[in-house]
This record gives structure tokens, C-alpha cells and sequence, in this order.
């Protein structure tokens, strides 16, 4: 498996995308902070997101004043392969 979210926190995005459908940018965030129950640095987050949208796992358009974040096939793809590998591992 590539290394496309080597950190929780992509993965937990696109779970919440895979969810969602598409979120905006902020609406992703407050999501996020919830799952966390803490507060993410805008600075961080938005850069993590960004190497999401770069990697070709999200997709990013603008409506308006806002971006909106949705789950391309390869990411869902990938979240899936994830997924399988973690349910392989915890029913060993």
C-alpha cells in the first residue's frame, strides 16, 4: 500500500468525507476537532488537507466563498483497501 495517509489524520478525513459526501473546508474541521475533542491548528490542518487534494485523494472546487472537500475514487479506493487491511488485522 502507498504511503498516502501516513497519519491519522488523513485517514479520519476522508472517513468524515466518505460520510459526508463533501464538507466544506471549516465544516470538515469542527468535525474533526469533535472526533478529537480538541482544537486542530488551521495552519497544519489546512496544509494536511492540501497534500490530500495534491496526491489526488480529495478534490477541491470552490463555491462561492468557500472550498468544498469531497473523496475522489482513488481515495476512496485507498480508505477501502485501509479499511480491509485494519478488519484483516483486528480479526486475526
Amino acid at each position: 500500500m502507498t504511503r498516502w495517509h501516513q497519519s491519522g489524520t488523513r485517514r479520519d478525513m476522508c472517513i468524515l468525507l466518505a460520510e459526508a459526501g463533501e464538507l466544506r473546508g471549516q465544516k470538515l474541521k469542527t468535525r474533526l476537532e469533535s472526533h478529537y475533542d480538541k482544537q486542530l491548528d488551521p495552519k497544519r490542518y489546512y496544509a494536511t488537507l492540501d497534500r490530500l487534494v495534491e496526491s489526488g485523494h480529495v478534490e477541491k472546487r470552490v463555491e462561492g466563498l468557500y472550498d468544498v472537500f469531497s473523496l475522489t475514487d482513488a481515495g476512496e479506493a485507498r480508505l477501502r483497501e485501509q479499511f480491509d487491511w485494519m478488519r484483516e488485522k483486528v480479526e486475526e
